[in-house]
């Protein structure tokens, strides 16, 4: 069987290979297709198309966009705000409201980070400036994983997923923790629909929502024009994928799949292979064309 992973990071966000490194790893899978879908910005994705000239593999214009849905108050309970992420395939990345989107998206990144710099500075994790970060790991997406790495490599944690575990100083619960301005998902997804693009709702299962929230996150987000669903997905537990499956064909979505790959800082995936034997077919390819 013909094999294609369509979610994955380079250096350009969270990821540990550069757009070149990922075509390679992709060929070396045997995958027929691939796209590089980096937080908030399409830089690699001209770099991975280059790589991937005169080779077996195509590469998909791809981008994963960070967007902020609210889920309304329900049965005594308040609203609370989520971060949820829209996937973007085959979009002009050239195109300008795209990329304003994205450079806005961006500076508010930049901007929380430089204070959550301050706050573990001010707290006695010296390692974490604002200039190590850029020293560190150059000009791309800068993100919590960044700061985990240094943390890591500083031995404050014993790994990059410990940072994240609840209460621990990367959750969204510690007081080091500062709270970003996001796009909507209404923004998002027209963004990626101005641009000729194909937007899908990235792995819904991570977020941690009701039933009830789901569906209603869903019909929103299908008023706004989101045209898929990652039901493929390497976090997936159980019965996660059925029940993806299941809401696609409901609310009228196609399916994606990939494995969110990110190099060393997610060191137990690899392109194309996920957990619990993730596979994810070439005929999936024709959803997002």
């Amino acid at each position: 069987m013909k094999l294609i992973d369509l979610h994955m990071h380079s250096t350009c966000s969270d990821g540990t290979d550069t757009p070149t490194e990922l075509v390679r790893l992709a060929l070396e899978k045997n995958l027929v297709a691939m796209a590089v879908t980096d937080h908030d910005t399409v830089a690699g994705v001209a770099e991975a198309m280059e790589a991937a000239k005169g080779k077996p593999i195509e590469v998909i214009p791809g981008v994963e966009i960070s967007c902020e849905y609210v889920i309304p108050p329900s049965a005594g309970n308040p609203s609370r705000k989520k971060e949820i992420h829209i996937l973007g395939y085959n979009m002009d990345i050239e195109n300008k409201p795209l990329l304003d989107a994205l450079t806005f998206a961006r500076e508010e990144r930049d901007n929380r980070n430089k204070r959550m710099c301050e706050n573990f500075y001010n707290a006695g994790y010296t390692m974490i400036t604002y200039e190590n970060l850029l020293e560190r790991f150059g000009n791309v997406t800068i993100a919590r994983p960044h700061f985990a790495r240094l943390l890591m490599e500083g031995g404050v944690v014993p790994s990059i997923s410990a940072a994240f575990e609840k209460g621990q100083l990367l959750s969204d619960t510690s007081p080091l923790y500062v709270h970003r301005t996001y796009l909507t998902p209404e923004q998002g997804i027209k963004a990626i629909l101005g641009a000729g693009g194909k937007p899908v709702l990235a792995h819904p299962m991570i977020y941690k929502m009701s039933v009830s929230e789901i569906h209603r996150m869903l019909g929103e987000l299908v008023g706004f024009g989101i045209q898929g669903v990652e039901a493929l997905y390497s976090r997936n537990k159980g019965t996660d994928e059925a029940f993806v499956r299941k809401l696609a064909k409901e609310f009228g979505l196609f399916i994606t799949g990939g494995t969110d790959y990110h190099g060393k800082n997610k060191p137990d995936l690899e392109i194309g292979w996920g957990e619990g034997d993730l596979r994810i077919p070439v005929m999936l390819l024709d959803n997002i064309r």
